[in-house]
């Protein structure tokens, strides 16, 4: 028998026992250890238009969603419509029901304008309520704080938003700049777990010129609860010509800087606290860091 027909054979009579073995409800990985086929290309090509067995079948948390859309279809109903009813993306319900027959269009490009918003909308809704479900199951999932875990918490806090000493230009002194009120409070705890008495502390605000910036000094004021008249002289951001800034409207404060006095002792603690952290993150068995 010649080579290609004999190869054909023995082909054909590896397809009939990958078929059998797939009616009898065997995985593709129970068939390829069964019949020892390395190859998925030619695994898959032997058992091509067998059906998946049920056990196989992996659950979709989508399928009654998808069910569901395909019914509104066959009703009659557009994209943006099932995406009202039923809050999922339109990419989806394309996928879903694109064998489906297109409904007659019976309303005008307004009507359907406002019936995409509307589903919009809903979209929005439904991904805020995931995004607050989110944030509120990660908050519960960080309990209390040791003092360990504020102590190395401050450290990259530090090392992250306060200024450095530099080679060329040697800034030992702990002064810290934030935005954010909870990064401040963060800090501030930070500063009391080491024994930084408040009466070191000198704060100033640096805010732009078009915010309101007697509210600003009296906001940041209260949250560290300090007298505003001790607050050094606000520094004013002056605007260049054509600048548009996003960062405007009530919420916006501007920066609270915080400097601690006589810190160049404790500014080198906090690069050597630093270089340990480092060091220990990147030891080759991470399993011994503690």
């Amino acid at each position: 028998m010649p080579r290609s027909t004999r190869r054909y054979a023995d082909l054909e009579d590896l397809r009939k026992q990958a078929t059998a073995l797939r009616r009898e409800g065997l995985s593709l990985r129970q068939i390829r250890d069964r019949l020892h086929i390395d190859n998925n290309e030619l695994l898959n090509r032997l058992v091509k238009g067998e059906p998946l067995p049920e056990w196989t079948k992996r659950p979709n948390a989508k399928d009654d969603l998808r069910a569901r859309a395909r019914e509104l279809r066959q009703q009659g109903m557009t994209y943006d419509q099932i995406q009202m009813e039923l809050g999922c993306s339109k990419s989806s319900i394309s996928l879903w029901v694109r064998d489906l027959p297109k409904p007659e269009r019976g309303r005008s490009r307004e009507e359907a304008a406002e019936i995409a918003r509307k589903g919009w909308e809903v979209r929005l809704r439904l991904r805020e309520g995931e995004r607050k479900e989110t944030k509120a199951n990660a908050t519960s999932e960080i309990g209390t704080l040791t003092d360990r875990e504020l102590f190395v918490l401050g450290i990259g806090l530090y090392w992250a938003e306060g200024t450095k000493d530099k080679p060329h230009a040697r800034r030992e002194r702990v002064t810290f700049v934030n935005s954010d009120p909870g990064m401040i409070q963060t800090f501030l705890a930070w500063l009391d777990l080491l024994g930084v008495e408040r009466d070191r502390l000198a704060y100033h605000v640096m805010i732009h010129e078009s915010a309101d910036v007697t509210a600003a000094e009296r906001y940041w004021a209260d949250l560290v609860r300090a007298d505003l008249a001790h607050f050094g002289k606000t520094t004013i951001k002056r605007h260049k010509p054509k600048t548009v800034r996003k960062n405007t409207g009530e919420a916006y404060r501007g920066c609270l800087v915080i400097h601690v006095r006589r810190s160049a002792e404790l500014y080198r603690r906090i690069e050597g606290w630093w270089c340990g952290i480092v060091g220990a993150a990147s030891a080759p068995d991470l399993r011994n860091r503690a």
